[in-house]
This record gives structure tokens, C-alpha cells and sequence, in this order.
């Protein structure tokens, strides 16, 4: 357990010392590390375990995360433009207000993720796993949802203008107050989905017609 310790003690003062010249973590176990505020940008952690780590209004631009495990990781304000999260298990995370734009999330597990209120603009969630999570007020403005899972989301007010959400899963999803401007719902699956004062501007429907500008309410 000594070594264990100390092995993280090393690794938490190699990474916050800029100094330092280490910039690959990739595999590393940084389990209940707290990481607030750390400048992580550009750093390799492909495969690393940050099951627990509390990341938040730390810097992870352009980081890769590819595979990482960041189960029931903080990352609250935390900065992670262009970042690759590709593959990776963020399930029960915490990536409220979280700027995620231009990112990559392919495949990735996000299922009871928190998003509420996170910045995913341009955002690469193809054939994510968004089931049951949070992304109340999120902005999803031009994001790729081709094939995600969001069956049980909660989306009330979030923005998806322009977003393309082809043969997105959408079954039970709430989106109460969504803007759905211009957005690409072609194949899509909204069975049981909640559409109250829903934003359906030039939208693409699943049967593949526009629909006419205009706020559709259905409970």
C-alpha cells in the first residue's frame, strides 16, 4: 500500500510541476487523485484510470483521454476543447458547465453522466451512450449524435441547432423546451419521447420530411 501511495505522490508532483518533462500518464492509475485546477492540456492519458479524480476547472485541452476511465469523476467547469474521450467510461461523471466543444466522443459511455449546462458545440458523440443522462440547458449547437443512445435523457433547454441526430435513440428522452432548429432527426426513434414547447424549425423529422417552423407542444 506504501508503494502505491507513494507511486501517486510522484505522479501528482510530476504533473503539476511544469518544470517537469513528463508529458505522457497514459495507463497510469490516478484513482481519488485531486486534480483541481491542474493544468492538463496536451497531456497523454490514454487508458488511464481516473475512476473517482476531481478534475474540476482543470485544464484539458486537446488531452487525450481516449479509454480512460473517469467513472464518478468531478470535472464541474473544467476545460476540455478538443479533447479525444473517444472510447472512453464516463459513466456517473460530473461534467457540469464543462466546455467539451469540438471534442471527440465516439463510442463513448456516458450513461447517468452529468452535462447539465456543458458546452458540446461541435462535438463528436457518434454512437455515444448518453442513456438517462443529464444535458439540461447544454448547448449541442452542430454536434454529431449519429447513432447515440439517449433513450431516458433528460435534454429540457438544451440547444441541438443544427445538430445531426440521425437514427439517434430518443425513446422516453424528455426535451421539454429543446431547440431542435435545422437539426437532422432522419431515422430517428422518438417513441415516448417528450416533446412540450419543443423548438421544431426546419427540423428534419425521422420520415424524412421538413417540418414547418413552428414550437410543438405534446405532452
Amino acid at each position: 500500500m506504501r508503494n502505491y501511495a507513494d507511486q501517486q505522490e510522484l505522479i501528482l508532483k510530476q504533473i503539476k510541476d511544469k518544470c517537469c518533462q513528463r508529458r505522457d500518464f497514459s495507463g497510469c492509475d490516478l484513482s481519488g487523485i485531486d486534480l483541481r485546477a491542474v493544468d492538463l492540456s496536451g497531456v497523454n492519458l490514454m487508458g488511464a484510470d481516473l475512476h473517482g479524480v476531481n478534475l474540476s476547472n482543470s485544464d484539458l485541452t486537446n488531452t487525450n483521454l481516449n479509454g480512460a476511465n473517469l467513472i464518478q469523476a468531478t470535472l464541474c467547469g473544467a476545460s476540455l476543447t478538443n479533447a479525444d474521450l473517444s472510447e472512453a467510461n464516463l459513466t456517473n461523471a460530473d461534467f457540469a458547465y464543462a466546455n467539451l466543444c469540438g471534442s471527440c466522443l465516439w463510442r463513448t459511455q456516458c450513461s447517468h453522466t452529468n452535462l447539465w449546462g456543458a458546452s458540446l458545440c461541435d462535438t463528436n458523440l457518434t454512437e455515444a451512450d448518453l442513456s438517462a443522462a443529464i444535458l439540461i440547458e447544454a448547448s449541442l449547437i452542430e454536434a454529431n449524435l449519429f447513432r447515440a443512445n439517449l433513450a431516458g435523457a433528460k435534454l429540457c433547454g438544451a440547444t441541438l441547432l443544427e445538430a445531426n441526430l440521425t437514427e439517434v435513440n430518443l425513446t422516453g428522452a424528455d426535451l421539454t423546451w429543446t431547440n431542435l432548429t435545422k437539426a437532422n432527426l432522419s431515422q430517428a426513434n422518438l417513441g415516448d419521447t417528450k416533446l412540450i414547447y419543443t423548438k421544431l424549425w426546419d427540423t428534419i423529422m425521422p420520415n424524412g420530411t421538413t417540418h414547418e417552423p413552428q414550437i410543438v407542444i405534446l405532452d
